[in-house]
C-alpha cells in the first residue's frame, strides 16, 4: 500500500478550497468535497488506479468536483504526493506546483 505526502501548497489549497466552499455554498458542498479527497485518497494509496496523465511530466490530475482538480505525482518509492487542489475560479498562469 502506498503513503500519502501532502506538500504545503496542497495543504494551504485544501483549506482554502473548504473556506470557499463553505462561504459561496453550504456545509453539505464541504463536507462532499472533504468526502471525495478522502475516498479518492483511499484509491490512490491502493495502488490499483492512476489518473489522468497532464501536460506536465510525471504530474497526474483528478477532477474531484466541478470546479477542483487535484493534482498530484508518483514518487520514485511509489507513493503519491498531492501537489495542488487547483480550483477552476483561480487564475491558471498562477498555477505552480
Amino acid at each position: 500500500m502506498r503513503s500519502i505526502r501532502w506538500t504545503s501548497l496542497a495543504k494551504l489549497d485544501f483549506q482554502e478550497n473548504i473556506e470557499f466552499l463553505l462561504n459561496k455554498w453550504s456545509v453539505n458542498v464541504a463536507q462532499d468535497f472533504v468526502d471525495e479527497v478522502l475516498s479518492t485518497e483511499f484509491i490512490l494509496r491502493q495502488g490499483n488506479i492512476d489518473f489522468q496523465n497532464t501536460n506536465i511530466p510525471n504530474v497526474k490530475g483528478c477532477v474531484l468536483c466541478k470546479q477542483i482538480v487535484l493534482f498530484y505525482r508518483i514518487l520514485d518509492d511509489g507513493d503519491i504526493e498531492f501537489l495542488r487542489f487547483w480550483n477552476s475560479y483561480r487564475d491558471d498562469s498562477k498555477l505552480r506546483y
